[in-house]
């Protein structure tokens, strides 16, 4: 925000909330450049709004709270800030993965109430990851990085993807291609969800694809609430259909589901994949490169075309 500040005329939000769709109206007609986070909702009747607005400089790598047919059709650059954020991520994943088969948030929980009572030979048991399955749903960057974390723990990993990666990097990962994600959901011990969330992913995970699981699968969620269907997995959990559930992220951030909170093989986190302050600079410079970029005639670096997911 600072180099913000030195570089451009900018008018920066330093209060930590999302900008009202009051504050956003205001912004589209009034400047250039908006660079808008996850919590900012730039939909076509925003978008339809705007007087100043040339380009749209996203504060993150999911643009799926930008509606990229309008701003096209508007005449509008979008950028975003992919790649920065792919190892943050991935290791949040990674630490779910372990974390709900070993069912390390519940025995946290148990140690902060007070309610442990000493070691016994079979109190809080959990499984080991090691010659489990692990299913990837989409093998971008942040799919590819939790494959690399994952074989040093033993997991066999398969994965599915729109498009097949060619045989050279499969054998690098040291992953195996399944046709659909129906078939991956069946054979997984831990399902991560990785794909960027659009109209054909919304609610992928719902209650037809839950029953195809083993009673002992777990699932993992750092990519967006909306690609599971909470309804079906909040029923999945307490009939003890699936084993348990590692989230990032909801349905309808920040208001998360009361029976989630209740739910023991449930570990639920805020949001924070990426939140480190080395992704937070890099996100930021990526920012200014497109911006700047931008300003000296040149296409950004970062663009960002309907489809592009």
């Amino acid at each position: 925000m600072a180099r913000m500040n030195q570089l451009f005329d900018a008018d920066i939000n330093t209060s930590g909330r999302p900008a009202t769709a009051e504050e956003l109206e205001w912004a589209v007609a009034r400047y250039d450049v908006l660079v808008p986070t996850i919590t900012d909702r730039i939909d076509a009747e925003l978008i339809g709004k705007k007087q100043a607005l040339k380009l749209i400089a996203n504060f993150g790598a999911g643009v799926d709270h930008i509606d990229l047919e309008a701003a096209k059709a508007a005449g509008i650059i979008v950028t975003n800030t992919p790649g920065v954020l792919t190892d943050d991520t991935a290791d949040m994943a990674m630490a779910l993965i372990l974390a709900v088969p070993r069912r390390f948030g519940e025995g946290e929980q148990v140690v902060r109430a007070g309610k442990w009572k000493g070691w016994k030979p079979g109190d809080m048991l959990g499984h080991r990851i090691g010659g489990k399955t692990l299913g990837i749903v989409g093998m971008g960057r942040i799919g590819r990085a939790i494959a690399q974390r994952a074989r040093p723990f033993g997991l066999n990993v398969a994965y599915h993807n729109r498009h097949r990666l060619p045989p050279s990097v499969e054998q690098e990962l040291g992953v195996s291609w399944v046709t659909s994600v129906e078939e991956l959901a069946a054979m997984a011990d831990i399902l991560s969800i990785n794909c960027p969330h659009n109209a054909t992913t919304h609610h992928l995970i719902d209650a037809a694809m839950i029953a195809r699981m083993k009673p002992s699968t777990c699932i993992i969620n750092t990519a967006r609430g909306e690609i599971i269907d909470e309804e079906a997995l909040i029923a999945a959990l307490q009939s003890g259909r699936i084993a348990g559930v590692g989230l990032d992220v909801y349905h309808n951030e920040p208001d998360v589901d009361a029976r989630l909170l209740t739910l023991p093989n449930a570990v639920l986190l805020p949001h924070m994949g990426s939140a480190t302050y080395e992704g937070r600079d890099a996100m930021g410079d990526k920012v200014i490169a497109n911006i700047r970029a931008w300003v000296d005639g040149h296409s950004p670096p970062d663009m960002v075309l309907p489809g592009w997911d």
